[in-house]
């Protein structure tokens, strides 16, 4: 994402899913990130496999889920991460720790045994991915690199094959 300071700001995101519409991640609407994204939405990603000396890097545009999307997903994960979801002013500046150990005490109060609900605050968005490139680690250098892109003419992918 970009930070408000027009400068870059990188952080692990676990994804979740990809298909062929993007590449989704899920996050409180409240956190840094979700701020960076609603001022800028074009975003990057990239997975590095330093065993398989692979990479590939993807920009694209952050679009938030529908509701629907990330109930399915909320109610799938384990208890205890769902009632971090309400627990964490993610991003925001705390007192100590102690201040979320007692939030999650008050979650489990409020909540028993019974179902947890979706926050309002909190679902996924989907990359939707604009160019990627694949690269390949090679010998003396040379690496193999492969830019996909979004073609004007109609065609679902341009490739452009890119000095190491």
């Amino acid at each position: 994402t970009v930070a408000p300071d027009g400068g870059p700001a990188q952080r692990v995101v676990l994804l979740k899913t990809y298909d062929a519409h993007g590449f989704v991640f899920f996050t409180n609407y409240g956190s840094a990130k979700a701020a960076q994204i609603a001022a800028n939405a074009r975003v990057a990603l990239h997975f590095f496999w330093e065993p398989l000396a692979r990479q590939i890097a993807i920009r694209g545009s952050a679009e938030k889920i529908p509701t629907t999307e990330s109930l399915a997903y909320f109610l799938r994960r384990p208890r205890g991460t769902q009632l971090g979801a309400w627990v964490s002013p993610q991003s925001q500046i705390i007192t100590s720790r102690r201040f979320l150990e007692s939030k999650l005490a008050e979650m489990r109060e409020k909540f028993g045994n019974g179902e947890i609900p979706l926050p309002s605050f909190w679902g996924g968005y989907r990359v939707v991915p604009e160019t990627f490139e694949f690269w390949q680690g090679g010998g003396d250098r040379l690496h193999d690199r492969f830019f996909y892109s979004r073609s004007a003419d109609g065609q679902p992918w341009k490739i452009d094959r890119l000095a190491p």
